[in-house]
């Protein structure tokens, strides 16, 4: 059990890495393992503030994955339009919305019973 947390952590803070890299905006850790019925342990959701800056974020996330932890994404789904991109890690998926598709699926209050972490980015 120790090392499936430990394999948890790696990847999020790897994501996190890769958001900060290009600069996405409002990080946000949703920790569902006490909620019932979840379909994976974290989300993890950010925001950029173009379709453009969405894909970067992406690819940072991508390429610093592979290249820290040699793990690759086992879905990726929306990077067509880039509004919101889902990539799922199985047990950590990441949510990368531009801010209007955010604030209109308000997936933190969908989830509000999970524990949250915010991180703030200074830039």
């Amino acid at each position: 059990m120790a090392k499936k947390q430990s394999n948890a952590d790696a990847l999020i803070t790897t994501v996190i890495e890769g958001i900060e890299d290009v600069k996405g905006k409002d990080i946000k850790i949703l920790d569902l393992r006490e909620l019932d019925n979840t379909v994976c342990d974290y989300f993890i959701i950010c925001e950029g503030s173009s379709n453009t800056q969405v894909n970067a974020i992406v690819n940072s996330i991508q390429k610093k994955v592979s290249k820290t932890i040699q793990d690759n994404p086992w879905h990726i789904e929306g990077q067509d339009n880039a509004e919101w991109v889902l990539m799922d890690y199985v047990n950590v998926v990441v949510h990368v919305f531009q801010k209007h598709i955010r604030e209109y699926y308000d997936i933190e209050s969908l989830w509000g019973d999970a524990k949250l972490t915010t991180f703030d980015t200074n830039y």
